[in-house]
């Protein structure tokens, strides 16, 4: 059995790059940052920060352009791709990415200045179905105090 599964919170580092591609499709990266808090051995406290490269793809690209901004705090949930390619001077270049497949904002509805109330705030996961509440039925009988007298035979069926 295999599982490539990332999950991340953090905060972006820049305002997205989208990109649209001919085939009508976008496609945006995300700069991450998450951070570690942890005591050194002389008790001071320390802080680890890591970037991640985040790509974006359709619905979710469209979500980063119009709702994700430098700062805005956001869950990632997705799978590790790594890819090579060689450069202008034939260097081989490697790079290991992101790629999304739900993004959710977070924090506070002021905290992100793109924002706006009237959007839902959680794409790529499949939509859920709106009911109305439903009323649970009662199938616990109902006992009267009557009915808990000792007579000192037991029911139990062990």
């Amino acid at each position: 059995m295999a599982l490539n599964k990332v999950l991340l919170i953090g905060n972006v580092g820049k305002d997205p790059e989208v990109r649209h591609l001919e085939s009508g499709a976008a496609v945006a990266t995300i700069t991450l940052a998450t951070s570690e808090r942890y005591r050194d051995r002389n008790g001071e406290t320390r802080e680890l920060t890591e970037w991640h490269t985040v790509i974006a793809w359709r619905q979710l690209a469209d979500l980063a352009e119009n709702y994700i901004r430098k700062g805005s705090q956001i869950y990632v949930e997705g799978k590790i791709r790594s890819r090579s390619w060689d450069d202008q001077n034939g260097q081989k270049r490697y790079v290991t990415e992101i790629q999304a497949d739900t993004i959710q904002l977070l924090g506070r509805r002021g905290d992100n200045p793109a924002a706006q109330p009237s959007q839902s705030q959680n794409y790529g996961a499949p939509a859920q179905p709106h009911h109305a509440p439903v009323q649970p039925q009662q199938t616990t009988p109902i006992v009267s105090p009557a009915d808990l007298t000792d007579d000192g035979t037991d029911d139990l069926p062990f």
